[in-house]
């Protein structure tokens, strides 16, 4: 009975055994692989996330460049493409007889010939009266200072700013003495010295009783160099001097050397 039993027993046993769940160590391995399944798909997805982001700084960076670089402005030369400094197109520069200047690009050389000593005219195309003159004269001088001072020297070129033709007598308006139909002003003079030599630097305004252009502005550089007096003039009216003449009048003026 008791063998009987045990044999009872044993087979109870053995089919709750067989009935029961799989081992958990099944169940544990199942959990693992998909946590490392859901780990791979998380690191794949960390890794696109990185690409872009990645892609977004390259991008990023790329319109900073784009937006720093004058070469992405246009192609050609205006863009700065190759890295070149743009040339100055508003003026052109002259050699002549012993002095070099700069001359305005939309100014043409004129025929006219208005004072004794002149070499070299050029104008405004657009305004006669703004123009630039070269004039070389023979000095005993041996240097611009011999003159005396701007003022001094001014007056005895006094002709390079136009002489008073009328004759008669006058009271005009605008501030004129009595019979006088012209008026000038100095209102700034220099003595610079440019590659070790002396020039005298003047700046004139005159007015005339007709109110021709408001009257006009005349600057005139001038240097001595090899027993030889070397004088450059440009001038503009006044109007078109606070219109954009200015610029091209000093420049015209103060780019002028004699070697």
């Amino acid at each position: 009975m008791a063998s009987t039993s045990c044999f009872l027993h044993q087979s109870t046993a053995r089919l709750a055994a067989s009935a029961r769940p799989a081992p958990a160590v099944g169940r544990t391995q199942l959990f693992v692989c998909k946590a490392h399944k859901n780990d791979e798909a998380a690191s794949d997805a960390a890794v696109v996330t990185s690409r872009r982001a990645a892609l977004s700084l390259l991008a990023g960076a790329a319109a900073v460049a784009v937006k720093v670089s004058p070469a992405a402005a246009a192609y050609g030369e205006a863009a700065n493409v190759f890295g070149k400094a743009k040339k100055n197109t508003d003026f052109v520069a002259y050699s002549g007889e012993g002095f070099k200047l700069m001359i305005p690009a939309k100014w043409n050389p004129s025929k006219e010939r208005e004072f004794p000593g002149q070499v070299l005219r050029y104008e405004d195309n657009f305004d006669a009266t703004s123009n630039l003159s070269v004039i070389i004269n023979p000095t005993t001088k041996k240097t611009i200072t011999d003159y005396g001072s701007p003022e001094e020297f001014l007056s005895q070129v006094g002709f390079l700013l136009g002489q008073q033709s009328y004759g008669g007598k006058t009271d005009s308006e605008g501030g004129f003495e009595s019979d006088a139909v012209a008026t000038a002003n100095v209102l700034e003079s220099s003595a610079p010295v440019v590659d070790g030599k002396q020039y005298y630097s003047i700046t004139v305004l005159t007015r005339t009783a007709d109110g021709d252009e408001g009257g006009k502005h005349q600057l005139i550089t001038a240097t001595v160099a090899d027993g030889k007096l070397y004088v450059c003039k440009a001038q503009a009216g006044d109007k078109r001097w606070f219109k954009g003449a200015k610029k091209f009048v000093e420049n015209a003026a103060g780019s002028f050397s004699v070697a």
